[in-house]
């Protein structure tokens, strides 16, 4: 059976140092997240510290070089594998699930009331080849891992993520992937939630459906890099909602590279998009989101 949720959110409590998102979420100004996440993000402030350089030539000719030098450094890190790399690795908080330890869990869960919670991580609106929507690289990869987690426990699956904040309107991401799991690996899901847009938001309504079902472990399923917000967020929303099951960290995607060659130091599509999106990361744990 398939529930889907769209109640209100819940009020959030005010911790001594108020988050920049709660800031954001009382001032109505949640949806110009992505903008601002965008504008503090590589190559904007680093483009920004080159033309104050510049600027700043004539009048302080010494200062200007030193700024000019670290700029182009950046912006050359900004783009390497190597770099993003190490960023993902600092932002690691759990080992993967060995297969040793998913045996475990399997013994340890007798009698026990699982679930395998799989956060979205965006969709492709329309996808000619396929004439319909579906899941991004990420929420694909994630997706699998989930299911292939739940057949070893045994447990029921849940795909949390509705329409993301920079996405104009189209379908919700946890709908899709359930058509995806019920057509595609005969596994339909058991909940979805479609009304979260952010990581937050995904615990506080994945939460809320979750927490008079007797749950008593909750695997919850993201990308390595993405486990350190998502778990604060998931503990703190649940204290919060009463959620009382233990949530145990199931990162994925943290495979080691195998090319260690210098080319790993040359910029790169795939360095500068590990580099942003680990950056990204940790802007929202600074904010609090």
């Amino acid at each position: 059976m398939v529930h889907n949720s769209a109640a209100p959110l819940l009020p959030l409590s005010k911790p001594h140092r108020r988050p920049v998102n709660e800031t954001f979420a009382t001032l109505g100004l949640l949806d110009w997240k992505p903008f601002v996440t965008a504008l503090l993000l590589p190559p904007v402030p680093l483009l920004l510290l080159v033309l104050l350089a510049w600027q700043q030539r004539a009048r302080r000719p010494l200062a200007a070089y030193l700024l000019l030098s670290l700029s182009v450094v950046a912006l050359w890190l900004s783009h390497c594998l190597v770099a993003g790399l190490w960023l993902e690795r600092q932002l690691s908080v759990a080992p993967e699930l060995s297969a040793t330890r998913v045996a475990e869990w399997r013994r340890s869960l007798a009698g026990h009331k699982p679930v395998v919670l799989v956060l979205g991580n965006g969709v492709q609106v329309l996808a000619p080849e396929y004439g319909e929507a579906t899941l991004s690289d990420r929420s694909m990869q994630r997706l699998h891992y989930g299911l292939w987690l739940a057949r070893q426990l045994p447990a029921p699956v849940m795909v949390s993520g509705g329409a993301g904040r920079a996405q104009a309107g189209g379908p919700f991401e946890a709908e899709v992937a359930n058509r995806i799991a019920a057509r595609d690996y005969g596994r339909p899901l058991r909940w979805v939630e479609t009304a979260s847009r952010d990581t937050r938001e995904n615990a506080r309504r994945s939460l809320q459906m979750l927490k008079n079902e007797g749950i008593t472990e909750l695997f919850l399923v993201t990308n390595g890099w993405h486990m350190k917000r998502a778990l604060r967020a998931f503990e703190q929303e649940a204290a919060r909602t009463g959620f009382a099951g233990r949530i145990v960290p199931a990162p994925m995607g943290m495979a080691p590279d195998n090319d260690q060659s210098a080319l790993q130091w040359l910029p790169s599509s795939e360095g500068f998009r590990r580099v942003n999106q680990a950056l990204r990361e940790l802007t929202g744990l600074l904010a609090g989101a």
